[in-house]
C-alpha cells in the first residue's frame, strides 16, 4: 500500500479561538496530573504539607512543566508525589473533580473520560469506595456547573491501578462495582518498564468475563511487545498512548508502505490510540512535533485521537494540543474533527448515546464554525456590487 494523499492543504489558518470554541473530545486525562496550580497551594496548606517546591501559584506551575521536561517517564511521574499528596480526604478530591470538568467544559470539551487511581489517594483514612463516590460526586457538580456557565460536558471515570503494585483485581472489581454509578472503564499506569500489562492478567480476565471496557497505558516507554500484550493477551478496546505501534510500520523512499502483524491487528479492530503529543515529547516517545508519529497514523487511518494526558504537568490543554498540530501539520477543522469523532466513536459509551453525540453536538459545532468561518472573508475578496 502507499500513503494516502490526504495531506491537509496549507494556510488554513486557524486561530487560537476557534481552536477553543471547536467541540472536542479528551479520552485520556488524568485526574492528579491536571489540578489548578492555586488549588494544589490551597490543599497544600490544608493539609499541612510542606514539602511542595513552591507554594506561588505561577512559581509551582512552571516548576511542574519544567520537571516533565526531562525525556524520561520515570521522572516525569515523580511529579505525581506532590499532587496525590494534597488529595487525601473526600473535600479535596470533591474539589479537584468539579474543577477539572469546568477547565475542560471551558476549553470546549464536549465528552471527557477522566482517571485516577484511588489506591494512590489513599492513606487520609478514606477506604477506595468513599475515593471514587467524592471523584463521581465532583464529577456531577462539575457538570451542573458547565452547564449553568453555557458550555454543556459530560463526563466519565477510569479507574486505574498502579502497574507497579498489586491492587490491580481490587481496583477492577471496584471499576464493576461502580459501572452504573459514572465508571465507565479500568486502565492500568505507571512505569512501563519491568511491568509488563500480562502481569495483571487476573484482573483483565475478571473484566473481559463481565464484558468490562479496558484501556492500557502500553506502548510509550516500551515497544511492540507491551502492546501485543495489551491487546492480544489483556484485550484492551484502547490503547494509552500506543505511539510504539509506528515501530511496526515500514515507509519506503517511494512512499510504499508495509504493516507489521501487530500494526495491522490494531488498525483493523479499531483500537483506538489514545494519543498525548506534548506528554510523549517530554517523556522521550517522540522526538518532536513535526517527527511525532500522529500524522502518519492519521494518514494509514489508525483509530488515532489527540488528548492532554496530565493539563497541570504538560502544561497543556486540548487547544493547545490541537494547536501544535495545526502549527506542526496545517491541520483545519477537516482534521480536528476527524480526531474527535475518532474520540467519540471510541469513547466508552453505549453506541446509541455515542452516535447522538456524534450527530447532535460534534458534527453541528463544526459546521457552525465552517460557516462562520465563511463570514469572515476579507473585504478585498468580496465582489464589488453590480
Amino acid at each position: 500500500m502507499h500513503l494516502s494523499d490526504n495531506t491537509p492543504l496549507p494556510g488554513d489558518g486557524l486561530t487560537q479561538d476557534e481552536i477553543q470554541q471547536a467541540p472536542k473530545v479528551v479520552l485520556h486525562d488524568h485526574l492528579d496530573g491536571g489540578l489548578r496550580p492555586a488549588t494544589v497551594v490551597d490543599l497544600a496548606r490544608e493539609a499541612g504539607y510542606d514539602r511542595l517546591p513552591a507554594t506561588d501559584p505561577q512559581k509551582l506551575g512552571a516548576w511542574f512543566r519544567d520537571a516533565a521536561d526531562s525525556g524520561s517517564l520515570e521522572r516525569y511521574l515523580e511529579t505525581f508525589a506532590h499532587t496525590c499528596a494534597v488529595l487525601r480526604t473526600g473535600e479535596a478530591l470533591h474539589r479537584v473533580a468539579a474543577e477539572a470538568v469546568e477547565d475542560l467544559a471551558a476549553d470546549g470539551v464536549v465528552y471527557a473520560e477522566i482517571r485516577y487511581a484511588p489506591e494512590q489517594v489513599l492513606g487520609g483514612g478514606l477506604a477506595p469506595r468513599q475515593v471514587v463516590e467524592a471523584v463521581n460526586d465532583g464529577f456531577r457538580e462539575g457538570e451542573r456547573r458547565a452547564a449553568a456557565a453555557g458550555r454543556a460536558i459530560r463526563v466519565g471515570t477510569l479507574l486505574t491501578a498502579m502497574r507497579h503494585a498489586d491492587r490491580s483485581r481490587e481496583i477492577a472489581e471496584l471499576a464493576l462495582a461502580y459501572r452504573d454509578a459514572g465508571v465507565v472503564g479500568f486502565d492500568i499506569a505507571g512505569a512501563e518498564v519491568g511491568n509488563p500489562p500480562e502481569r495483571h492478567a487476573d484482573a483483565f480476565d475478571h473484566l473481559r468475563s463481565d464484558g468490562a471496557h479496558i484501556t492500557i497505558h502500553a506502548g510509550e516507554a516500551v515497544g511492540l511487545d507491551s502492546i501485543r500484550q495489551a491487546v492480544q493477551r489483556c484485550g484492551a478496546h484502547r490503547l494509552g498512548h500506543g505511539v510504539r505501534i509506528a515501530d511496526d510500520i515500514t515507509v519506503a523512499a517511494d512512499g510504499r508502505v508495509t504493516l507489521g502483524r501487530l500494526a495491522s491487528y490494531v488498525r483493523d479492530h479499531r483500537i483506538a490510540l489514545e494519543v498525548c503529543p506534548t506528554s510523549n515529547l517530554q517523556t522521550g516517545a517522540a522526538s518532536s512535533y513535526a517527527g511525532h508519529p500522529i500524522e502518519l497514523l492519521r494518514r494509514l487511518r489508525f483509530r488515532v485521537c489527540v488528548n492532554t494526558d496530565n493539563r497541570l504537568v504538560s502544561g497543556t490543554t486540548m487547544t493547545r494540543e490541537f494547536q501544535h498540530l495545526v502549527d506542526t501539520f496545517g491541520y483545519g477543522l477537516d482534521e480536528m474533527e476527524w480526531f474527535t469523532v475518532n474520540a467519540m466513536k471510541s469513547a466508552f459509551l453505549p453506541f446509541d448515546e455515542r452516535t447522538a453525540l456524534i450527530q447532535q453536538v460534534v458534527r453541528p459545532g463544526y459546521a457552525q464554525l465552517r460557516t462562520h468561518r465563511l463570514g469572515r472573508v476579507p473585504a478585498a475578496r468580496v465582489p464589488a456590487a453590480a
